[in-house]
């Protein structure tokens, strides 16, 4: 017993001081042969991957041996060990397709042609099987194999399952992209009720993280084709459709939803839904022509009465946000306007008619007194909800700060953010009247109400506040005084009211008052919006070349270039310069939230197809 204890001892103490080195054999073995094999020293790795495979039959260390072997054109020695595995292991396609690999290796093209035909040949109708084969020649770098093999495949499926996705990947990376479209499509029609939302969840990600548009394009020619070739397949329209919303083409949606709408007889209701989404992305003029076609149906189209309204809708922020109208238009909208409520009569449904038409009223007509009845009526109409009656007081809030009754405002907007604390309709309520209190010069209490809202849960409102929160922080020197700030803020405010031609004196006394205050560069924006406003075109250019000029580093400069290249391209009509603003905002400002827009404007000029 002392004996075999004593012995225990010394091998333990061998053990722990590194003399049994056979007890970490296969460790080391492995790690000699991966380095080995990183040094290129072959012949070395095969000794080790023979000793490792012989011990442990995994894929690993064959396909790390074989490599060895064929790396040293020991294909005799290869071709043995391929072979051992194909017999030991019939149901693994993955060693048949090897020795085709080897026979390519050593160019015997006809040879390897043949192992490569009769593994496709000898396929069981097994979709697995399929699958494993197809990996193992796309392993081996032959795509054009694992393509027959899944064609083959699908064909001894018989409708059970198509490897369409399969195939689509291959052509991807083929960059066989109407290949791959085409399979995409084919794999819906396979089964559209489970296979419909799966492509196009792909196909939304495949075509958001695009760069050049090619796949865009694949995508649309195969679509195009196949309404030509089979106009009375719906899929085709109904894909055409849905990819052009992707692609916020809605021009081209609404021509689809037109067309399946008038086959299929339907209601209207895809043409509404492109309406809608179309005014969602400030696509208006699109939004005009879907409600139009549905108003045409007549009285009796469920959606007309929606129709009837949402129409006036779209042309009123077409109006209200854009500088391009005429005065003929304000009028016609106006006339209606008047004619929709005479049709569909003042109730608490067309709250929002009476709500958009005083703000013509105000702002643009100024017809103030008609405003404000309207609005008093509307709030008083039975049946109006409360968050109806909350916007038509912040609309009325509004018309009493142009019209200078600053008290009046600021309690109508405080009746608002208090009904209404946590919701959107309540946080723009405050920022409205912390507006108030930055047009008065009550710059302190305005910021702090404004710290608040950059947290609000609407982006928009968020965004907002904190741009107005930094102007007023940017702005107050380091002694506290704000009197340049004042300047500005008067001037902002008479803006707001329309009163132009005094707001860009104020400006202009405080550009002379102050010559070199850091309010400078949003003076020369606010000049912008004024001049853009007047439609004084070139004066509104001029501003925006200021700032790019001199102060393309500082908070506005990426918003005064964008602007800039706009005005070019749309106003001007010059091409070349616009296509040079963007260029050199893709370069200047790589981080702006305007970089992507610039950039496809940037393409569309220079001619590329972006659908």
């Amino acid at each position: 017993m002392q004996k075999n204890s004593f012995v225990i001892f010394w091998l333990l103490v061998l053990y722990f001081f590194g003399a049994l080195p056979t007890f970490a054999q296969p460790e080391t073995d492995e790690a000699l042969a991966a380095q080995y094999f990183q040094n290129k020293e072959y012949d070395k790795a095969e000794v080790y991957y023979e000793k490792l495979f012989s011990r442990k039959q995994s894929y690993f260390y064959y396909n790390s041996y074989l490599s060895c072997l064929t790396e040293q054109k020991e294909y005799s020695k290869a071709e043995k060990l391929i072979k051992k595995q194909i017999k030991a292991n019939s149901l693994t396609p993955q060693y048949g397709v090897d020795l085709g690999y080897l026979y390519d290796l050593q160019s015997d093209k006809a040879k390897s042609k043949t192992q490569f035909e009769n593994l496709i040949k000898a396929i069981p109708a097994n979709q697995q099987y399929i699958i494993d084969l197809a990996n193992a020649f796309l392993n081996r770098g032959f795509s054009d194999y694992a393509i027959q093999t899944y064609l083959s495949g699908r064909k001894l499926m018989k409708g059970i399952y198509s490897f369409g996705l399969e195939l689509a990947e291959i052509y991807e990376d083929a960059l066989n992209y109407e290949s791959m479209m085409a399979e995409y499509i084919d794999f819906i029609e396979f089964s559209p009720l489970s296979n419909l939302t799966t492509v196009q969840n792909l196909l939304q990600s495949i075509l958001a993280d695009e760069t050049d548009g090619k796949k865009s394009l694949a995508l649309k020619n195969v679509l195009l084709k196949r309404i030509q070739l089979n106009p009375d397949i719906t899929l085709y329209s109904e894909m055409l459709l849905w990819y052009s919303t992707q692609l916020k083409d809605f021009e081209t949606a609404l021509i689809q939803a037109k067309s399946l709408d008038k086959r299929l007889k339907e209601d209207g209701k895809r043409v509404f839904d492109i309406a809608r989404l179309a005014v969602s992305n400030t696509n208006y003029d699109v939004a005009i022509k879907a409600y139009q076609y549905i108003i045409d149906k007549g009285q009796d189209n469920y959606y007309y009465l929606n129709s009837r309204m949402e129409i006036l809708d779209a042309r009123y922020l077409k109006i209200t946000e854009s500088a391009t109208f005429t005065n003929a238009e304000i009028l016609n909208l106006e006339k209606d306007y008047l004619l929709a409520l005479e049709e569909l009569g003042k109730s608490s449904a067309s709250v929002p008619l009476i709500k958009n038409l005083a703000h013509l009223y105000a702002f643009y007509l100024d017809k103030i007194p008609e405003a404000d009845s309207l609005l008093v009526q509307a709030i008083r109409l039975p049946n109006t909800t409360s968050k109806s009656i909350a916007e038509c007081k912040t609309e009325l809030a509004d018309i009493y700060l142009l019209s200078g009754e600053i008290w009046e405002a600021t309690l109508l907007y405080s009746q608002v953010e208090k009904s209404f604390k946590s919701e959107p309709l309540g946080h723009n309520a405050k920022l409205k009247n912390a507006k108030l209190s930055y047009y008065i010069g009550d710059f302190e209490w305005a910021k702090t109400q404004l710290d608040i809202l950059k947290a609000a849960t609407s982006k928009l409102i968020a965004n907002d506040a904190l741009e107005l929160s930094l102007l007023i922080s940017d702005n107050t020197d380091p002694d506290s005084t704000t009197s340049a700030l004042k300047i500005y803020s008067r001037a902002d405010f008479l803006f707001f009211q329309n009163k132009n031609d005094l707001a860009i004196k104020s400006l202009d006394s405080l550009l002379k008052e102050f010559p070199a205050h850091a309010i400078t560069d949003e003076v020369y924006y606010k000049k912008y919006e004024i001049y853009l406003k007047k439609k004084s075109i070139d004066s509104a250019a001029f501003y925006l070349q200021k700032i790019v000029d001199e102060y393309p580093y500082d908070i506005l400069g990426d918003d005064a270039l964008f602007n800039l290249a706009g005005i070019y391209e749309v106003n001007f009509k010059n091409t070349t310069k616009a296509m040079e603003l963007y260029e050199k905002f893709i370069t200047d400002y790589p981080g702006s939230i305007y970089v992507v827009e610039s950039r496809k404007k940037y393409r569309a000029l220079r001619g590329d197809n972006l659908n």
